[in-house]
């Protein structure tokens, strides 16, 4: 009892070394996501994590919403990181680097690319240095503490690299880690995946206005059926064909909604948008063509 105790009353290993600091460059949506769950979880003193974006608008909002250091001139703070999480445009990638490079980054610091589309080989190249890199692909429900991350390492990333990047983003959400091979499916499925269930659940509510319910109402009972029909796949850990047939009686309504789903081929339209989307997401890193 009293080994539980001094284990719940220790403090949370930081993510980051001793006299270090862990910089976010890109404040926007994800940026500020990620350190307010870093905040939130006890991995980072607020003193210890600093941000930086181009534009001076988004830094005096991050700011505003993190009371953390942001700033447009944040190069000082690049040679003190331990880690750098870059949370940046696809195609502001080169100038990243280049900027990193210039204000004396260090060949240890941890870099972790939310770069949609930009491989960790793409990264190392336009880096042109041997610091270790991570790729992640997180969601927005991150926002909510709900996410879903994958990471992956570099060439010169090491197991410790990559279990860092998943603390990182555990504090937002559930995070794993996967060959570099199925990103661009990741990308498809869980990156874009609230996506394709925001519509499905949009069409839902509007069934549901259709057949008389309030729409307030509709949209109420459409958002936690699919939160909790969530729950039940990841608990129970049942397949969800499984968990349908539970719900699935003789002669019962529920049977008849689904043939006319099935009539009108959900199956292979939600498989379709998964594969253009993947077929998408391999082009994302690419320059524009001229």
């Amino acid at each position: 009892m009293q080994k539980e105790r001094e284990e719940s009353e220790a403090p949370k290993h930081p993510v980051i070394a001793d006299g270090m600091t862990l910089g976010i460059i890109g404040a926007g949506v994800m940026g500020q996501t990620l350190a307010k769950g870093l905040i939130a979880s006890g991995l980072i003193e607020p003193d210890r994590l600093w941000a930086g974006d181009k534009s001076a608008a988004a830094c005096e909002a991050a700011r505003h919403a993190l009371h953390i250091s942001v700033e447009t001139g944040f190069a000082v703070r690049v040679p003190t990181a331990d880690i750098i999480l870059l949370c940046v445009k696809p195609g502001d990638a080169a100038a990243v680097m280049t900027e990193l490079l210039g204000a004396g980054l260090r060949t240890d610091t941890l870099l972790i690319s939310i770069l949609a589309g930009v491989s960790t080989e793409k990264l190392e190249s336009l880096l042109g240095a041997p610091n270790p890199v991570v790729r992640a692909m997180p969601n927005t429900p991150c926002i909510v503490g709900e996410g879903m991350t994958v990471v992956c390492g570099g060439n010169r990333a090491t197991g410790h690299h990559v279990s860092r990047a998943q603390k990182i983003f555990q504090a937002v959400g559930k995070c794993l880690s996967l060959d570099e091979k199925h990103f661009d499916a990741v990308t498809a499925l869980s990156g874009s995946g609230p996506g394709y269930l925001y519509l499905i659940m949009e069409a839902l509510a509007d069934a549901g206005v259709r057949v008389g319910l309030p729409r307030q109402v509709a949209l109420t009972l459409v958002a936690q059926t699919v939160l909790g029909a969530a729950l039940m796949v990841l608990s129970t850990k049942r397949h969800p064909a499984a968990l349908r047939d539970d719900v699935t009686t003789p002669a019962g309504c529920t049977i008849a909604g689904i043939l006319t789903l099935e009539d009108g081929r959900v199956r292979s339209v939600l498989a379709r948008a998964v594969e253009e989307a993947t077929r998408v997401a391999a082009q994302l890193g690419n320059p524009p063509k001229a």
